[in-house]
């Protein structure tokens, strides 16, 4: 089992953190605070749930199945963000192109995981 800081979908995620981390800080008081706050949570717990989900092998795909839902959840408020101006049209490109790579990377992995339970 490879360590979870090795793993693509990791390291996608950590670099959304990032972006996600430097972009809200420059928001509104009204947003950084709210807004801000949910998006850059949402995304250390999806770095939570690949952790377990590297490590928990009873509950991988739970563990995956909830990474997809934080995602959707993420894309939903980028979309906010962007909808109200506080994102502007190549931030928001950059933050979605990252939530379908891992949106990708995490189907990927239950399908793999379910090809293995299936052997």
């Amino acid at each position: 089992m490879a360590q979870y800081k090795h793993l693509p979908i990791y390291k996608t995620t950590y670099e959304l953190l990032e972006l996600v981390t430097r972009k809200t800080k420059d928001f509104p008081k009204d947003f950084k605070y709210s807004l801000g706050d949910k998006i850059r949570n949402e995304c250390i717990e999806l770095v939570v749930f690949i952790y377990k989900a590297n490590t928990m092998r009873q509950q991988r795909v739970e563990h995956l199945f909830q990474i997809l839902e934080r995602v959707q959840v993420i894309e939903l408020m980028l979309r906010l963000a962007k909808d109200l101006r506080l994102f502007n049209v190549a931030a928001f490109s950059e933050t979605i192109l990252l939530t379908d790579s891992l949106a990708r990377q995490a189907q990927g992995w239950i399908t793999h995981t379910a090809e293995l339970r299936a052997d």
